[in-house]
């Protein structure tokens, strides 16, 4: 075979393993396949969403590639955390940890596997890696730079098995994991030390001269403190993702029959797989918005310990073929509600429904997602209530008569486009309805009715 006939690609390797599986399999060998096989469902699932695939997985190794770094690193980070909560319920000597490697490179492309150093650096920086630790090349995080909130920890160049070069490598530091300090990070350590020393010597300099000017210079008449008292327990707050952000709670069971629980979770999880449907939207698994599931927490808690900026929250009532859900989309780092809706439908529409909802939340998203502009923060979506004047069901157009709405126009009556036009389907003339417009193509995007 020619060099001209080999296919080959750039591509994020992500590769893993478990450490000391030999030790977990001489334990006790069928606790460990159990395990193993739980956690490989787990992780190939969260691979798959993020846009990866797997490539390979004998044993307890995993090799998947992506197309995308940001993806390969995120779906990483949420397989630790996962693996992290998952482990927190078994013994000590039955914790079953990965180590993650992953690489930026070229690969070579034959059928449904790939091969070639790309391969074998993913490899190697796995092994690198910490117990359930992440471990990434400087070609992945030269991509990376600033677009995720994580912490890296630059170890320097290694030399590895087999490869000629050495291979500049960072740690990711996931929550709740502690590395065993390289000669790299002694060396920070020691500098961070010496900054430290520094930074106390100008503390006690500056509070000294502070000391003299307040008990021997301060004008009389001066309050002696201006500034609010800071809690040293208030966490410091999270740099969220760039692109939009959000998790979906698990919407609560309103019904009388607890078996109905299956349903909601059902329909928690069908939205969850909706959203992450759009490239453009950062989703929290299942897994780790299950773990709220019961528990009365705060929204603003939530996107703190996520890392999200919205949160989606929800309550399902079913009585015989009909169903409420209710429904509030929630801004986590200010507490605002963006968007809240109560939707009564019969069973047999209540996939309709899903996508309706999660339709409903990607354009919310989109309006608040667009970028200010040296004139300030621009809104692209906007929600109005109006009183129908016509339909026409073949241009799928909607002749509305509605309030004015606030920086965008004073006109009262106009002709909207709508999509998609099953939105038009029951309107009548004369009814109240609200709507979500896109200004940039006048085009009502979401429609629900109001009593009069």
């Amino acid at each position: 075979m020619t060099s001209g006939n080999i296919e080959r690609k750039l591509t994020a390797i992500l590769s893993a393993d478990v450490k000391g599986y030999s030790r977990l399999m001489g334990d006790d060998e069928e606790a460990t396949v159990h395990t193993l096989t739980d956690h490989r469902k787990m992780i190939f699932a969260l691979i798959r969403q993020h846009r990866g695939r797997v490539v390979d997985s004998p044993g307890d190794n995993i090799l998947a590639d992506f197309n995308s770094v940001v993806d390969a690193v995120l779906s990483a980070v949420e397989i630790q955390r996962e693996l992290k909560i998952r482990n927190a319920d078994l013994p000590e000597h039955r914790k079953m940890e990965f180590r993650i490697g992953i690489n930026l490179g070229d690969v070579i492309v034959e059928g449904e596997r790939i091969y070639g150093d790309g391969v074998n650096i993913a490899a190697r920086l796995e092994a690198l890696a910490d117990p359930g630790g992440i471990c990434i090349s400087g070609g992945v995080h030269e991509q990376l730079k600033n677009k995720l909130a994580l912490i890296y920890e630059n170890v320097g160049e290694q030399q590895v098995k087999n490869i000629v070069e050495p291979i500049q490598t960072y740690k990711i530091r996931v929550e709740g994991t502690v590395s065993a300090p390289t000669v790299s990070e002694k060396v920070l350590r020691r500098q961070w030390q010496l900054g430290a020393l520094v930074s106390a010597v100008v503390f006690v300099l500056g509070a000294g001269a502070f000391a003299i000017w307040n008990y021997s210079l301060r004008p009389s008449g001066l309050p002696e403190n201006t500034s609010p008292a800071v809690d040293p327990r208030t966490p410091a707050p999270v740099k969220l993702p760039e692109k939009p952000s959000i998790a979906v709670l698990p919407f609560v069971n309103m019904s009388d029959d607890p078996k109905q629980e299956h349903f909601v979770d059902g329909m928690t999880e069908d939205i969850i797989t909706g959203l992450s449907n759009f490239e453009d939207l950062l989703v929290i698994s299942r897994s780790s918005v299950f773990t709220y599931k019961g528990k009365a927490i705060k929204v603003n808690k939530v996107g703190q310990e996520l890392g999200v900026r919205y949160v989606l929250e929800g309550s399902v009532r079913k009585s015989g073929n009909r169903v409420r859900i209710t429904t509030q989309l929630v801004d986590a780092t200010t507490g605002h509600h963006l968007w809240a809706d109560r939707f009564d439908r019969e069973m047999k529409d209540i996939f309709a429904l899903q996508d309706e909802i999660t339709q409903k939340v990607v354009e919310i998203l989109a309006g608040y997602a667009v970028k200010p502009t040296k004139a300030g923060a621009e809104r692209r979506f906007y929600e109005g209530v109006g009183i129908v004047i016509g339909v026409n069901l073949e241009k799928s157009r909607l002749v509305v008569d509605h309030e004015a709405i606030k920086d965008f126009m004073a006109a009262h009556q106009m002709s909207y486009q709508v999509k998609p036009a099953t939105l038009l389907q029951g309107l009548k003339p004369g009814e109240k309805i609200r709507f979500t417009m896109d200004s940039a193509t006048r085009t009502m995007t979401a429609i629900s009715q109001m009593e009069k």
